[in-house]
């Protein structure tokens, strides 16, 4: 019962918003394909046309057309801008890294020495990055309508204040900490009906939120190649997530004009860490040297470790030289998550050896994700992500041409909103570039990728009171160096 009532809380405090479990869900449901610099260039395009080891995440039918055995690593640098406007009040903030976005080794295998019937079968085992969690954002603008803690009012209401009283209790993370810093204070002659010492007209609202993390897969891929014709591969992949996020809200005072109160803050600290499994099947058909027909199927992945740490501070600065901060105990728990499944269908007209033109299509449900665990149902929150999220289209197109052994490469992709009946946007579209050099035995390729989406967020929201939105522009740029090198090629 602790655990359930745990739970209730994080669903609460996260982000304030009830909705923040089909939050999650999506965001570790969304695939960004990285890879390597070749595949980011053609705007994540490349996988029919195979012999690239972003393919196998993508359609895995591209490993049979390996013919030699090779490594291939790709360091880049990411960085992540996000323009904020609450309010009328514009800020600004981002954030710079530097990781891995792939490594990958591929050995090929002659099968016989027909000239017909099945020519080669491939092993693969690597890493691709499907996503990227790193961010800073910085919100703020004046509020003359409500508060956070008009929220709190509504929740504590007929809750006995002696549960608030219970550092540990199942107010432990929000109400709790508000009520010892006096946030919150029974009205007189009650037990369970709340007011806030703190007038919410004119205060400076403020949201500062640190991100970091990623999601990798992992993955052993197998092929085949029969008479250059058509072109199999399956990969097992192993998602590992890695999520971080500090979140500090306050409210201040900036013009000194509410008595006995100066500002107050709430932080919050979550960390998710996950391991999850999935298949994916493919196929390159090449009925003709013009053209290459891929398919691909992706099972749903599911993480069977999922586990959420947290934990809250809130830090209260009232006149009369009151200072306090109360601080949460440490929250734990573990459960599971399905994603959504995956189409992707592909198209290419290559020209020789002299360069292609590639297209793709994809198809993912986020509304069928689901939670589970052993001692809670997830009902409210699965029948959120029902009601929130959507089906989306994806669409990728891709380019490559050849001058000696100089590849030029661009490609552009849109990702569909995830949501339903307009609720938000967070549709993604990539503007793609790159350059590649091609020796006897090792490749060099460049990419720059380009992103740019909108997203309203919420400082608090509930059936009666809501913040206004924040209008959130996102600018992610990417600069990735693939480095390829041939160990042996199969005759």
């Amino acid at each position: 019962m602790k655990r359930i009532l745990l739970i209730s809380a994080l669903v609460m405090l996260v982000s304030g918003l009830q909705a923040q479990y089909a939050e999650d869900a999506l965001r570790f449901s969304q695939v960004y394909w990285q890879g390597t610099a070749r595949n980011m260039a053609t705007g994540g395009a490349f996988s029919v046309m195979g012999g690239d080891f972003s393919s196998l995440s993508i359609n895995p039918g591209g490993i049979g057309i390996y013919r030699s055995r090779y490594f291939s690593v790709t360091p880049e640098v990411y960085t992540n801008k996000i323009n904020s406007d609450y309010n009328g009040s514009a800020t600004n903030d981002s954030k710079t890294m530097f990781d891995l976005s792939n490594f990958g080794y591929v050995l090929s295998k002659r099968l016989g020495k027909g000239a017909s019937g099945w020519k080669y079968w491939q092993l693969g085992f690597g890493m691709n990055r499907l996503n990227n969690y790193n961010s800073n954002s910085f919100m703020q603008g004046i509020n003359t309508e409500n508060s956070k803690l008009d929220v709190y009012n509504e929740e504590a209401n007929g809750v006995d204040y002696r549960l608030l009283d219970d550092t540990h209790g199942p107010y432990a993370f929000d109400l709790s900490p508000a009520w010892y810093v006096y946030l919150l204070d029974t009205i007189p002659g009650t037990t369970d009906q709340y007011y806030t010492p703190v007038p919410y007209a004119g205060v400076l609202q403020t949201m500062e939120i640190a991100t970091k993390g990623s999601t990798n897969e992992f993955l052993v891929s197998g092929g085949a190649n029969f008479d250059d014709l058509l072109y199999l591969g399956a990969s097992l992949g192993l998602q590992f997530t890695r999520y971080y996020r500090t979140s500090v809200y306050s409210e201040s005072d900036i013009a000194d004009t509410i008595p006995y109160f100066n500002m107050w803050s709430y932080t919050e600290y979550l960390k998710t860490n996950a391991w999850g499994i999935n298949l994916k099947l493919g196929a390159i058909i090449r009925p003709i040297d013009l053209i290459r027909i891929g398919i691909a199927f992706h099972t749903p992945t599911y993480y069977f470790s999922m586990k959420d740490s947290w934990s809250t501070d809130t830090y209260a600065d009232l006149e009369g030289d009151f200072q306090q901060l109360q601080s949460s105990p440490a929250g734990e728990y573990k459960y599971h998550l399905t994603t959504p499944m995956r189409f992707i269908g592909s198209l290419a007209f290559v020209i020789k050896k002299i360069g292609f033109i590639s297209g793709e299509y994809e198809y993912v449900n986020y509304s069928t994700s689901k939670f589970k665990a052993k001692d809670y149902d997830f009902a409210y929150e699965n029948s959120d992500i029902k009601a929130s999220f959507k089906s989306a289209t994806n669409f990728r197109v891709g380019t490559e041409w050849r001058i000696a052994r100089i590849y030029l490469r661009a490609g552009y992709a849109f990702y569909g909103s995830p949501y339903k009946d307009n609720l938000n946007d967070g549709a993604r579209q990539y503007i793609t570039g790159g350059i590649g050099y091609r020796a006897d035995k090792f490749e060099l390729n460049f990419a720059y990728s380009r992103a740019t989406s909108n997203l309203d967020y919420y400082f608090y929201s509930t059936d009666n009171i809501q913040s206004n939105p924040v209008n959130n522009a996102y600018l992610i740029q990417q600069f990735a160096l693939t480095f390829k090198y041939i160990i042996h090629k199969t005759k």
